[in-house]
Formats: C-alpha cells, sequence, structure tokens
C-alpha cells in the first residue's frame, strides 16, 4: 500500500495521488493522453511508493534509440515536476476508495 498523501508543501513521500489523478505536462508527452493516471509513474516494491519514471526510470521510457537523451529527460522531469520542493497536490483522497496499491 501507497504512504498516505503529505500535507502540501510537505517533502513528497510517494504517494501517487497527484500522477495518479493526471499527467503533468511532461507525462502528457509520454503518456499520450491528458487524463487518467500517468504512464511514467513506477511502483517500488522495495521502498513501498511511487517514482516518477521519468527521473527514476528513464532509459526504459525512452528506448534503446533514445537512451541517450536519459540525463536531458531526468533534468527535465525534476523541473516539471517540481522534485523536490515539496506536494503541490492539492487533491485529497477519498477515504471510501480502495488505495493504491
Amino acid at each position: 500500500m501507497a504512504p498516505p498523501k503529505p500535507a502540501v508543501g510537505a517533502p513528497c513521500n510517494g504517494c501517487g495521488i497527484c500522477c495518479l489523478a493526471e499527467p503533468c505536462p511532461l507525462g502528457m508527452a509520454l503518456s499520450k493522453r491528458r487524463t487518467g493516471a500517468c504512464a511514467a509513474l513506477r511502483w517500488d516494491d522495495d521502498q513501498r511508493r511511487y517514482w516518477c519514471g521519468a527521473i527514476r526510470d528513464a532509459e526504459a521510457l525512452l528506448g534503446p534509440r533514445w537512451r541517450w537523451a536519459a540525463p536531458l529527460l531526468r533534468r527535465l522531469a525534476r523541473r516539471w515536476t517540481a522534485a523536490g520542493t515539496g506536494c503541490d497536490a492539492t487533491l485529497e483522497p477519498d477515504p471510501q476508495a480502495p488505495a493504491p496499491r
């Protein structure tokens, strides 16, 4: 089970609420969709949390042909997702809904 959503401004804990709700602009490009869960979102069984695949798994997302661009994708993803700046998701999970994973 994923950790509970942190308060806005608190450090990200990998709850995944924001990326499960909708992809960020980069996620839209990677997912080829504007709504629904981001296809780049990755679950980490060992750490029991979600990670942005564009940051943690860029090579796999890009594939062998574009693997050379993984460092650029990681930098872009950190900036576009505001990684390290704290939770900015104002969404609140529905307590009646089943928890992700």
